[in-house]
């Protein structure tokens, strides 16, 4: 939830889920004529999504489940395949359809995320609740995670510390 709020997650996810929506959007289209591919793409990958939620964040480390959910990608879905539904014009759908996919990304996460934007003091300091839950799950990667284990130890998801050989 923390990382969900910043620079790239807005740019990059969008980016690369709209080329399994097209290529299955062209697959759908050109074989049986149909506009569902993006649909049909967007929900198997929000199935797998979950499955990998679950067993990796769940049942791995006991991360909590609400703190983890993939992004909303089926407004977009419906958007790629409603313009080719319409136009049936591969050059309309990659103009119009791909610029609504960019655009709508943001906007269709803000349900899911308005909760973790209420604002938090914490020791004088103000912030969010998405900040407050990063910096009492440390991943790894972040910055937080690295200086721990400059310090000499290792925190976990399950908050155990071990210390660095």
């Amino acid at each position: 939830i923390d990382f969900k709020d910043r620079r790239l997650w807005p740019t990059v996810t969008p980016i690369s889920a709209i080329c399994f929506a097209a290529a299955a959007q062209a697959f759908f289209w050109k074989r049986f004529r149909l506009p569902i591919g993006a649909t049909v793409v967007v929900l198997a990958l929000l199935i797998g999504e979950w499955i990998n939620r679950y067993d990796n964040f769940w049942g791995w480390t006991f991360f909590p489940i609400n703190l983890v959910f993939p992004s909303a990608l089926v407004p977009m879905g419906f958007w790629l395949d409603a313009i080719l539904l319409l136009s049936g014009s591969w050059l309309v759908t990659a103009l119009v359809g791909g610029l609504g996919w960019g655009l709508l990304f943001y906007p269709s996460n803000w349900p899911a995320l308005a909760q973790f934007h209420q604002v938090t003091e914490l020791d004088g300091v103000l912030l969010t609740l998405a900040d407050l839950i990063g910096f009492n799950y440390v991943r790894t990667g972040t910055p937080e995670y690295i200086r721990m284990i400059e310090r000499g130890t290792l925190r976990t998801f399950g908050k155990d510390v071990v210390p660095v050989a």
